[in-house]
């Protein structure tokens, strides 16, 4: 590594320890307050990211006013800064402490699919504290095996990595994770992974999302066809009256093969990006509108950003 490298590292690294450090000293309540300020903070400085939300915006809801648009990307930058503030508690906090901070509804759903003996695939989107899914589905008995990319920083990926596994979590690079998911499904086992993000054209198949054509990830589909795994989608939105997370899981999605594996897999990949669209609708301020979700074009279309 150039020692460039090495101190963009360090820098980096040092930043998110001070930033999280002081956070994580701070009640809990102020901390995701303190985190929704810099995410406002964030929103002034990052025209680049507003312009892509707005982008989207148009294409997910063409009806909304300029004002309404304006909201939702404010919102979307609170969600992140108060998802910092409680994830920075996630090393130091005790597991009654953080159990204070969301209430859980659907729990049956994930015992019940459990007991199928059939292993079981979570997933959510990037929607409220998505991190805390699979934080307190751990902290609830039922740690399993979080399929994520590895960040760039391999110190900052060191200080994530012990939060996701502090409750009994494992984690496996996405890369090349094929293989590894279908041992452990095949052994009951669980995993768990986020689907509404851009996908490069070999991984990736195109179906609806907001009407229109996106690129999404179908190898999780395929393999839960093959395995016969049911899913279970969990997400934390926000709930401002309750000031706390609403964290719901929903009921199993069982995945049904009718001898068209082409077929059967678009359509199971269509529902679970669905799932997640109505998840959106529901809270739009707290979706990653930033994110460049229709980057993958189908061939000869022209890019919408």
């Amino acid at each position: 590594m150039a020692k460039q490298g090495k101190i963009q590292i360090n820098i980096e690294y040092l930043a998110t320890f001070i930033v999280v450090g002081i956070l994580s000293h701070l009640p809990i309540s102020v901390s995701m307050a303190l985190g929704r300020a810099i995410g406002l903070v964030a929103y002034t400085f990052a025209t680049n990211l507003r312009r892509t939300g707005d982008r989207n915006l148009r294409l997910a809801f063409p009806e909304m006013s300029s004002d309404e648009r304006r909201k939702i990307v404010r919102g979307c930058f609170r969600s992140l800064g108060r998802q910092l503030g409680l994830f920075s508690h996630f090393l130091t906090d005790s597991p009654a402490a953080l159990r204070q901070v969301f209430d859980v509804s659907g729990l049956e759903y994930v015992e019940n699919s459990k007991a199928l003996g059939r292993g079981l695939i979570f997933f959510t989107g990037h929607l409220g504290a998505w991190e805390l899914t699979s934080f307190a589905t751990a902290l609830l008995g039922h740690p399993f095996t979080v399929i994520a990319r590895r960040l760039d920083n391999p110190k900052i990926e060191k200080l994530v990595e012990r939060a996701r596994t502090r409750c009994g979590n494992r984690t496996l690079n996405k890369l090349g994770a094929a293989r590894s998911m279908l041992k452990i499904l095949r052994s009951d086992g669980a995993v768990g992974l986020l689907l509404d993000l851009n996908t490069l054209d070999a991984e990736g198949i195109f179906v609806d999302f907001f009407g229109i054509p996106a690129s999404t990830n179908f190898g999780i589909a395929k393999l839960a066809l093959r395995t016969q795994t049911p899913f279970v989608a969990g997400f934390a939105p926000w709930n401002e009256a309750k000031k706390k997370f609403d964290f719901q899981y929903g009921e199993p999605i069982i995945p049904h093969t009718t001898g068209d594996d082409e077929a059967d897999v678009r359509r199971l990949t269509t529902e679970l990006s669905l799932f997640t669209e109505n998840m959106i609708r529901k809270y739009p301020d707290q979706w990653l509108w930033i994110h460049k979700r229709w980057k993958t074009r189908p061939p000869g279309e022209e890019s919408i950003y």
